[in-house]
């Protein structure tokens, strides 16, 4: 069996699996000491330097996904990501499938989960909350101001979103982008052999599931 790997875990790694994500908090956890240093000058809070200390306990790896992911061609038998996509542009998701189309191995699964458009603009349509919906469409981080509040806006990394999808749209782009078998799936369901601890009802209540294969 190849590796499996989980994409822009976050704070939610899947036991068993290799963890990456991108944040700049995975980054500083590789270099003993550096949180703490930042801590004593003000730099951090104490809840950004114990995210730094929560990646590192929980071994998650560092990595520009949309650039490159750190293992071998035709490696990887699934890669899941979960909310990741959306953070990134057309240009920045177009190269980051290509990467997934590179280390999966023939027959190689991915699972991608994402914030769904549809039933975002349901819920507006609904209740009329336009502050509600733009802060779950991601429009709500302000910019920071001051080198405290900017390095603390970098390591807690809750960046807005490059793109929404739903699941039609999502799927399109996996066909777009050279994969098949796509197919839509309701939270719980997957057509991943012995998924073990992976969650497959991450997010359930805001999400749209889709899996595909490389060829």
């Amino acid at each position: 069996m190849g590796l499996r790997l989980n994409i822009g875990c976050r704070e939610t790694p899947t036991p068993g699996w290799l963890n990456f994500d991108k944040s700049p908090a995975t980054w500083i956890s590789r270099w003993p000491g550096l949180a703490e240093f930042l801590r004593a000058i003000g730099l951090l809070k104490a809840e950004q330097a114990a995210y730094v200390e929560t990646c590192r306990r929980l071994g998650i790896r560092y990595a520009d996904a949309s650039r490159r992911i750190p293992v071998p061609d035709r490696s990887v038998s699934v890669l899941y990501s979960s909310h990741m996509i959306e953070h990134l542009d057309r240009q920045e998701a177009a190269s980051f499938l290509q990467e997934c189309l590179r280390v999966l191995e023939p027959g190689g699964i991915l699972r991608l989960s994402v914030p769904d458009l549809y039933a975002l603009a349901r819920t507006y349509v609904e209740d009329r909350d336009a502050e509600k919906f733009l802060y779950w469409a991601g429009f709500d981080v302000d910019r920071p101001r001051g080198a405290r509040m900017l390095l603390g806006a970098l390591v807690d990394d809750r960046r807005q979103h490059r793109w929404m999808y739903d699941g039609a749209s999502l799927a399109k782009l996996l066909q777009d982008k050279g994969f098949v078998d796509v197919t839509l799936l309701p939270a719980g369901k997957t057509g991943i052999a012995d998924p073990g601890a992976l969650d497959l009802r991450e997010r359930e209540a805001e999400s749209a599931y889709v899996e595909a294969r490389r060829p």
